[in-house]
């Protein structure tokens, strides 16, 4: 006889909350909740750990990047990327590329490589290559991943100056991840003080806060980016050019925040707990950031989520253009400035790397927002 289990429905996977006793549930904080229902996102949970890689990469970029960023090598213009492969004319062996030959036709001169089968160089973590500063401060000389030898691999190919495009990628990710991470926090900054503000006070304040925020968003973008990049000296070194961009992304992107928080202040400001908070003698500014800010919290948090991307495209844009961070500063954007020739793109496809990473970056955040946006109202459905 057949067995009465085989023909039964296999049932789907019960979710985090699911696996909770119903008295854990009643019991658990809000933040516990979100947590329960962030976990059930399972792509905003996979974009989390993802993005906490991005910037782990991004800030040990020196041990992950197999070359000096900045290290030029006349012999290999234009270099095509080598591929990692685990046979080697049909036999399984560890890890390697094939070494590049170089060549130059005669009567064009137009350099080609081709594969030196007979030259494979095998790859080795913590390899020891050009010598670097972590943090521009500790001395070392072992990188993530290297050629065994000591020599120079090229995993996306090289520039025109022979510079190692991966190498440029992993440094370029600390400036183009922490300018949007550090200028969503100045203008989640500005937005939960002046919103903050125009929310509580009302009358007069509110109208004239508005105001300079409609005007500000009057403007078109571009012009906006033109005058104020313009404002920068071209004389200005890297830190200087950095910080100003910062400043220059959060002044942009402040009004939005500025308006969320405000109309989150107009709901709360009237609850029983600031009315028995401002009868009790507590400061109108303690009122506002220990009693009201943290009733949306969890609002602001997927609010800088959405904005992060946002600013990562604003600085690409920025530095593609010209108009952001300049060479020899290292970011996705200025990255992207030897793309402009549509020639270049044609004959080396490999120059537009750095934008499969701002969309990588983009999307990840994208995604995490929606998930931390569902897990903002756990007690939705």
């Amino acid at each position: 006889m057949n067995d009465p289990t085989d023909n039964q429905i296999p049932q789907p996977a019960p979710s985090a909350t699911e696996e909770c006793p119903e008295e854990t549930l009643y019991m658990a904080s809000q933040w516990r909740l979100m947590w329960l229902k962030f976990k059930d996102h399972r792509l905003a949970h996979v974009s989390l750990y993802v993005v906490i890689i991005m910037y782990l990469i991004g800030a040990f970029c020196e041990i992950v990047a197999p070359n000096a960023p900045n290290r030029r090598n006349a012999k290999g213009k234009y270099v095509p990327p080598q591929r990692i492969r685990l046979l080697d004319q049909g036999r399984p062996r560890l890890p390697f590329v094939y070494a590049l030959e170089r060549h130059k036709d005669p009567e064009t001169l137009a350099l080609t490589y081709t594969l030196d089968y007979e030259r494979p160089i095998g790859l080795r973590l913590f390899a020891k290559g050009d010598p670097y500063r972590l943090w521009g401060v500790i001395p070392m000389q072992r990188h993530l991943i290297g050629a065994s030898n000591g020599g120079r691999i090229y995993l996306m190919g090289g520039d025109k100056l022979g510079r190692c495009v991966f190498s440029r990628i992993i440094y370029g990710s600390r400036i183009s991840l922490s300018i949007g991470l550090i200028g969503v926090v100045l203008s989640l900054g500005i937005g939960i003080a002046l919103g903050g503000i125009s929310g509580y006070y009302g009358g007069i304040v509110d109208t004239l806060i508005q105001r300079i925020i409609e005007v500000l968003r009057s403007f078109p973008t571009i012009p906006l980016w033109l005058a104020l990049s313009a404002a920068m000296p071209a004389t200005w070194g890297q830190l200087r050019v950095y910080f100003c961009m910062t400043l220059i992304l959060a002044f942009i992107g402040w009004t939005g925040v500025a308006r969320v928080v405000r109309g989150k202040i107009l709901a709360l400001r009237e609850e029983d707990y600031a009315m028995a908070a401002r009868v009790a003698g507590v400061r109108e500014f303690n009122i506002i950031i220990r009693h009201l800010v943290p009733g949306f919290t969890s609002h602001l948090i997927v609010t800088m989520t959405i904005a992060i991307p946002r600013m990562i495209l604003a600085e690409t844009s920025l530095s593609f253009l010209r108009l952001g961070l300049r060479p020899p500063t290292i970011s996705w954007g200025v990255l992207l400035q030897d793309a402009q020739n549509v020639n270049a793109i044609a004959l080396y496809p490999w120059l537009m790397y750095p934008v499969v990473f701002v969309i990588i970056a983009v999307l990840m955040f994208n995604f995490l927002g929606d998930g931390l946006r569902d897990a903002a109202d756990p007690y939705r459905n």
